[in-house]
């Protein structure tokens, strides 16, 4: 009876703390070689646990890049998204890259990237060719000076925390993407789409070269979206394929607050 009733605590334990974190979840139903199993949403990627160290030698143009730094606005963003990420970044090659900040859409090299932030992982779009690659690029040259979406961000922030109420475990997939489609189109509705926050950008890059990572409109997508588009992981909003793994550039313990920088 008390082994009962322990199972019981530990289940009820467990199932309140799947629903205090709201996260996504999947049912992979049998098969032949596993019973029914239920997979969480997780945020764990590091060296020595399931990651690796690399150089910025492995990687492509295209490849995305997802980061974080040790500042206020940054801790903000991972509190907020329930994540260790909170900025993302597109790969042109030839050791550039192209972001949208506060002060707009701009190039810079990889190196002050890698030296400035905290943590640098770098995720692929399988499929992406020459073609793909020279569009993507070109139109991520072309929006340098574009100016950065800042209602897409204020709205974006209330939005992540509601739709938390969408990805209460066990939630069917179809009801979780139906339940933010719906919320985001009343939420976000104001949002611009000719001016672009980080993640935004890189989707929209996506999108121009013809591959888009999801279907969903990318003023819904936080990096925090991106990083559990990878391979392995539940994603809270649908893409299309699954982003590849490459490696970390960067990796350090979780940072120590400082004063808010450009990220």
């Amino acid at each position: 009876m008390r082994a009962a009733l322990r199972a019981a605590a530990v289940v009820a334990a467990a199932g309140a703390a799947l629903l205090l974190a709201a996260c996504a979840t999947r049912v992979d139903l049998p098969t032949k070689d596993s019973g029914l199993r239920l997979r969480v949403q997780s945020s764990v990627i590091a060296p020595g646990n399931g990651g690796e160290l690399i150089t910025a030698s492995a990687l492509e143009p295209g490849d995305i890049l997802l980061s974080s730094i040790a500042t206020v606005n940054s801790f903000g963003i991972r509190l907020g998204t329930f994540s260790p990420v909170s900025h993302a970044l597109l790969y042109l090659g030839d050791g550039l890259i192209a972001e949208a900040v506060g002060t707009g859409v701009r190039a810079r090299p990889l190196a002050d990237v890698v030296a400035e932030e905290q943590m640098v992982v770098a995720f692929r779009v399988p499929g992406l060719d020459d073609a793909g690659v020279a569009k993507l690029r070109t139109w991520a040259n072309s929006q340098v000076g574009t100016r950065y979406n800042t209602t897409g961000v204020l709205l974006n922030a209330p939005f992540v925390l509601n739709r938390r109420l969408c990805e209460l475990p066990l939630i069917p997939s179809s009801v979780s993407n139906f339940c933010i489609s719906g919320m985001a189109m009343v939420q976000l509705g104001a949002s611009r789409d000719d001016q672009f926050f980080c993640s935004q950008f890189v989707l929209e890059a996506y999108r121009q070269a013809g591959l888009p990572i999801t279907a969903a409109d990318p003023r819904w997508v936080s990096p925090a979206d991106l990083l559990h588009m990878r391979e392995g992981d539940v994603p809270s909003i649908a893409a299309t394929q699954p982003l590849r793994y490459i490696g970390h550039l960067k990796y350090n313990a979780p940072p120590i607050l400082a004063a808010d920088g450009p990220s």
